[in-house]
């Protein structure tokens, strides 16, 4: 008996660990997504509501970045480079997580609000990240906390390149952009659905 129980609660903790170790499916649906991840531990909708709070980012353009930016993968990194055009090499940058925040800006991320423990594979540190960008890049550039088109210009390039225009003519982040606009429009309208 005690042995059944004890793999019982085995299998029920590696279903547990797999759920937040993969995406969510029906990812275009933001009710889908907190229904799927609605946890004491790992609830999705407070994570984002509390970041919405916290720097005035409303949730569809939070989570709009995250879909746009890793499809809700936890682990996701941009595709390798080949050499040869067979030979795997570099990554082209150091994109990493949910959030695809490079090394340097977690780096600075974790000391400016000092949440030294954050990790990009942790929807909650991610997210919150997200919003701290975000306001970041609202206090250097004015632009508005709901201006998801632009928001999003200034999160592929900074808001330094953004200011320079740096994404004038460049298609990956104009179509970015575009999806980003479309996907923060339809969370919007799901949202007060949502229960």
């Amino acid at each position: 008996m005690r042995t059944r129980v004890l793999s019982i609660l085995a299998v029920l903790l590696l279903g547990v660990l797999a759920g937040c170790a993969t995406a969510p499916s029906r990812t275009r649906n933001i009710c889908a997504i907190f229904d799927q991840r609605d946890g004491w531990f790992n609830n999705w909708q407070r994570a984002a509501e509390r970041t919405e709070r916290k720097y005035g980012v409303p949730v569809p353009i939070l989570m709009a970045t995250i879909y746009t930016e890793s499809g809700f993968r936890p682990r996701a990194r941009p595709p390798r480079r080949y050499l040869l055009g067979f030979i795997p090499w570099k990554r082209p940058t150091t994109a990493y997580g949910y959030s695809q925040a490079l090394d340097g800006t977690w780096d600075k991320y974790k000391r400016e609000t000092g949440n030294w423990t954050a990790s990009r594979t942790n929807f909650a540190d991610a997210i919150d990240f997200v919003g701290w960008y975000h306001y970041q890049t609202h206090l250097q550039t004015g632009i508005p906390l709901n201006d998801s088109y632009d928001l999003y210009l200034a999160y592929y390039s900074g808001p330094k390149g953004y200011l320079q225009g740096a994404w004038r003519g460049n298609s990956a982040a104009l179509s970015g952009a575009k999806r980003f606009n479309g996907m923060t429009r339809i969370y919007a309208q799901q949202l007060p659905s949502c229960s």
